[in-house]
């Protein structure tokens, strides 16, 4: 059982940065990958970066290549996402998420467990 925490989301103008946190329960998060999904609303979720158990391989969709860094702690139960020249499509409620997965998992079903989730509004 895994369970997530997110925090970090908040209002930020175009242009400027954000980081997301996610702190993780459970002595089980180094056999798990990691991932940040989005959910503008209206919208479906969608991937946004994932990365492996050991942190060897990380995916980011197209949309934020770039401009947003997943980084997993596995001493710490922590994954990060930086989030630099923030736009206003970005704005969502932004969810970690651990799957049981080997390797990296980008679909939203092979995913188990998910955090509550916080808003990031990036305003223009």
């Amino acid at each position: 059982q895994v369970q997530l925490v997110e925090s970090g989301g908040g209002l930020v103008q175009a242009g400027g940065s954000l980081r997301l946190s996610c702190a993780a329960s459970g002595r089980t998060f180094s056999n798990v990958a990691m991932g940040w999904f989005r959910q503008a609303p209206g919208k479906e979720r969608e991937i946004v970066a994932a990365i492996s158990r050991s942190s060897g391989s990380t995916y980011y969709a197209d949309s934020v290549k770039g401009r947003f860094t997943i980084s997993r702690d596995n001493a710490k139960n922590t994954v990060n996402l930086q989030m630099n020249s923030l736009k206003p499509e970005d704005t969502a409620a932004y969810y970690c998420a651990a799957s049981w997965t080997y390797g990296l998992p980008l679909t939203r079903n092979l995913y188990d467990y998910w955090g509550q989730g916080t808003q990031v509004t990036v305003s223009s």
